[in-house]
């Protein structure tokens, strides 16, 4: 489970709740008709600029969100080491029994591609690609949310704006109204407000950091099969990989 973006809400919210209660109450924030302009509008916009295939993979999109797949690139460098350990010692047709258990399907297809004895640049080039198309798949993904992002808080203001029409007609007639009216019409902002930061924007953050542990373990991948597929030395490999890990995450790494 994604802990850090369950913890962000609770915090944001009890932080804002906590701020209400200074002085107002919770029903002072409760507004049918403003929560209907902002939330419906926003979600009605996010259908009208997103195709009904995309759609229907909203569902999924949250859930990698909240429970993110586990991308360990420590461990993906460890199954790299040990498939060239067996590629230098029994040579590439040896890993095709090991490719076939890979647990990882781009894993797997790497391994194949050189167990196949294709041409290593033609190799490079389809794993590339493959890493490419990842990217623009998940791209799409995050997207959705980052409309969501500036859709919101334009929704909101146009809530605001409603409001306030609203309050201008009906001035003269109920003068004593007046401060109610403008509260009403500025709450629709604060969803919008609420609706993009709280909920958009860390999404589209979870999404984007799902896909960077993802497309990173890739290209540990082409390195590692690219390299085995070269005769490298393993420990050769292994050094070199960990090359491409965040500074926190190699090897003896004494500072941050």
């Amino acid at each position: 489970m994604n802990l850090t973006i369950i913890i962000g809400w609770v915090i944001c919210i009890a932080l804002v709740v906590f701020g209400i209660f200074q002085g107002g109450e919770i029903g002072m924030f409760l507004d049918v008709p403003s929560a209907a302009i902002t939330f419906g509008g926003t979600i009605g916009a996010l259908i009208a600029t997103t195709s009904l295939m995309h759609l229907k993979k909203v569902g999924k999109l949250f859930k990698i969100c909240i429970f993110p797949p586990k991308f360990d690139p420590r461990q993906y460098i460890k199954e790299i080491v040990e498939y060239a350990t067996i590629a230098r010692s029994k040579g590439l047709l040896a890993l095709e029994e090991s490719a076939n258990n890979a647990k990882d399907p781009f894993m797997k297809q790497a391994l194949m591609l050189i167990v196949d004895a294709n041409d290593p640049d033609k190799v490079r080039e389809m794993l590339d690609s493959a890493v490419d198309h990842t990217a623009e798949r998940h791209s799409t993904g995050s997207s959705f949310f980052a409309r969501g992002v500036s859709l919101a808080p334009a929704f909101g203001m146009l809530g605001t704006l409603v409001g306030l029409v609203i309050m201008l007609n009906t001035m003269q007639e109920s003068p004593e109204t007046l401060g109610t009216s403008m509260a009403v019409a500025i709450i629709t902002t604060f969803y919008g407000s609420l609706a993009a930061n709280v909920i958009f924007a860390p999404l589209e953050e979870a999404l984007k950091s799902a896909h960077a542990d993802e497309e990173l373990c890739m290209n540990i991948v082409i390195e590692g099969v690219m390299s085995i597929a070269a005769g490298s030395n393993p420990k050769l490999i292994q050094e070199k990989l960990e090359f491409m890990l965040p500074r926190t995450g190699k090897k003896d790494e004494k500072s941050a």
